[in-house]
């Protein structure tokens, strides 16, 4: 019964046209819709959900969580096209660039689950569950960092239409800039707190995803930048290839390095192959992007970004020396790490923390 209703991802997937919205710019349907349905989700989680037996239950709600958000694009769909025969269809042209397109994502959720496949088969359920622990919280991670690439894509392609190469690397360089001032400071919040945050969210039995995590956290900032470089830039340059080669090669850097780690280290060999495999993807993109890098001049940011968020962390650690709950020393390092990194950035009047007040107090 799982099975069959997780399946249903499938079918709700296909109709959701997530793309459309995105490539129109709908970001305030997206955004309203999007958490309208989750908190409807965490509402009944809370209500329905009291018991291991309840797993079916939870499913449900979980497919509601990320799919209801589709149903509602195919009923809103009618605003933007319609279901009716123009003739003169040209689909050869598009074949070549579905099939990158295509390749492109099947790359990517090989060497994605790969990991996760080959511990099952290699070691036992449990190590498959310790390392879906940790990934748990990258993933969360992940989407937050990665939201300004899919956010401006649309953009990027339309300067590069237009020919306004300028805007185009104005706006790229802003967005490599939010990566590394977003990704810096968490992952290494998340490598000091990673104990608190395994025992709080998967609980105690879930001890040995603590270092398998500690490893993962660093693909934060790879795969913010490689979100980047690959589908803010490379793609909207016509250099989509160049992503599916990066792909291809992570995929096959962690086949290998899987096939090496995980009969001695299980999750945590795992966790060190998905490290080794986003830094080559990152590696390969590096080279990809090079007749853009020039204009991509960030070395100030990054140091400044990585000096603050450092002594932000060490900071932070007083509140490893007081017994309180995980979830309260989740929440007191969290405000006392994140609060002394955004005060440090303005007192050393960096753009972007200057730009995200600015936009909030225009709000108010």
């Amino acid at each position: 019964m799982l099975y069959i209703l997780v399946s249903l991802t499938i079918v709700l997937t296909s109709i959701g046209v997530e793309w459309l919205y995105k490539a129109l710019e709908q970001y305030k349907y997206i955004t309203i819709r999007s958490l309208v349905f989750k908190l409807i989700s965490l509402i009944s989680l809370f209500l329905l959900v009291h018991s291991q037996d309840d797993y079916i239950v939870y499913g449900g709600i979980t497919i509601f969580a990320a799919s209801a958000s589709n149903i509602l694009n195919f009923i809103n769909i009618r605003k933007y096209i319609y279901l009716k025969s123009v003739g003169n269809y040209n689909f050869k042209r598009h074949f070549k660039a579905v099939f990158t397109f295509f390749a492109m994502a099947c790359a990517v959720t090989v060497y994605t689950n790969l990991d996760m496949v080959m511990l099952g088969f290699m070691k036992t359920d449990a190590d498959v569950g310790y390392y879906n622990a940790a990934i748990k919280i990258k993933s969360i991670l992940v989407s937050v960092v990665t939201s300004i690439g899919a956010v401006l894509l649309p953009r990027s392609s339309y300067y590069i239409e237009r020919g306004e190469l300028d805007k185009f690397r104005e706006v790229s360089k802003k967005a490599l800039i939010f990566v590394f001032f977003a990704a810096i400071p968490t992952f290494l919040y998340f490598i000091i707190y990673a104990k608190e945050g395994i025992l709080f969210l998967s609980g105690s039995a879930y001890y040995p995803a603590i270092n398998p995590m500690k490893v993962i956290m660093p693909t934060v900032l790879f795969i913010g930048i490689t979100n980047i470089f690959g589908i803010q830039m490379l793609i909207p340059l016509g250099k989509e290839n160049q992503v599916l080669y990066s792909e291809i090669i992570g995929a096959v850097v962690d086949l290998i390095l899987n096939l090496i780690l995980i009969p001695r280290f299980g999750a945590l060999g795992a966790a060190i192959g998905t490290l080794i495999a986003e830094f080559a993807v990152l590696l390969y993109q590096l080279r990809a992007i090079s007749d853009e890098r020039k204009y991509l001049s960030v070395n100030k940011s990054i140091v400044r970004y990585l000096v603050v968020a450092i002594a932000s962390a060490i900071l932070c650690l007083w509140v490893k020396g007081i017994h309180v709950s995980n979830f309260f020393a989740l929440c007191l390092s969290a405000i006392t790490m994140f609060g002394f990194y955004a005060l440090c950035l303005l007192l050393l009047k960096d753009d972007m923390i200057q730009e995200i007040f600015s936009k909030k107090l225009e709000k108010n």
